[in-house]
């Protein structure tokens, strides 16, 4: 018996037609030009979103894309923070020479 407005599925659940994004290009480009350490911790849940969404755990699909790319976004940041200090300290140096 379906009620008016109701979804159809178990218990009125339907689950997401597709799954979350996994950020995995990003998450590689920030590994190899950004920051190794966080690139890879955002590659790692990159790798899980599929899986887990394959699986039937759609917020743990949801949970490794968000953490992909927070650490993907870590990544960056710390990238760009490392470049304009490198860039700093060696204007600094030239400029003492």
């Amino acid at each position: 018996m379906s009620y008016y407005g109701q979804q159809p599925g178990y218990g009125g659940y339907q689950p997401p037609s597709s799954p979350p994004p996994n950020h995995l290009v990003w998450a590689i480009l920030t590994t190899i030009l950004c920051c190794l350490p966080a690139g890879v911790v955002s590659i790692v849940y990159a790798a899980q979103v599929n899986s887990k969404w394959q699986s039937g755990d759609y917020q743990g699909a949801q949970s490794a894309s968000n953490n992909a790319r927070t650490w993907a976004i870590v990544s960056a940041v710390v990238g760009v923070v490392v470049g304009v200090v490198y860039f700093i300290v060696t204007l600094a140096a030239a400029s003492n020479t």
